[in-house]
């Protein structure tokens, strides 16, 4: 048996799950050898983009299984340092940088549709999906 791998999941993915296309985080839960995390932020953005309180349940009780990264010192840090050197010249977000960070600090691949938001990050590790 393999080597576990440890990802982090990006916002977008879970739009598209939650949204009725879920082929991409499919394939990541059925996959025994793929450990997934999400970063707090994205709990966040998602619970933001809910209607109503109904769907804040939905959501919380659909991702209620994926590991949570709550941010840190570390990660607040080096997200600052992101947005001090990223935010004008990439328009780099707050959400993104604390993303980014997590993926960073811990060393996990982050899977994301949006390629461009994070590529210009310093040692991040980017697993680009693309499905049709």
């Amino acid at each position: 048996m393999g080597k576990s791998l440890n990802c982090l999941i990006d916002t977008c993915i879970f739009i598209d799950y939650l949204r009725g296309k879920p082929s991409v985080y499919d394939i990541f839960v059925r996959n025994k050898d793929i450990k997934l995390s999400m970063s707090a932020i994205t709990m966040m953005e998602l619970l933001i983009g809910a209607f109503n309180k109904k769907e804040v349940f939905y959501i919380q009780k659909s991702f209620k299984d994926i590991k949570r990264i709550h941010v840190n010192e570390k990660i607040s840090n080096l997200a600052e340092e992101y947005i001090a050197t990223y935010s004008k010249s990439h328009n780099l977000q707050i959400n993104d940088a604390l993303i980014a960070a997590t993926a960073v600090e811990n060393e996990m691949p982050l899977v994301t549709y949006n390629i461009s938001d994070f590529q210009y990050i310093p040692n991040i590790k980017l697993f680009n999906i693309k499905f049709s």
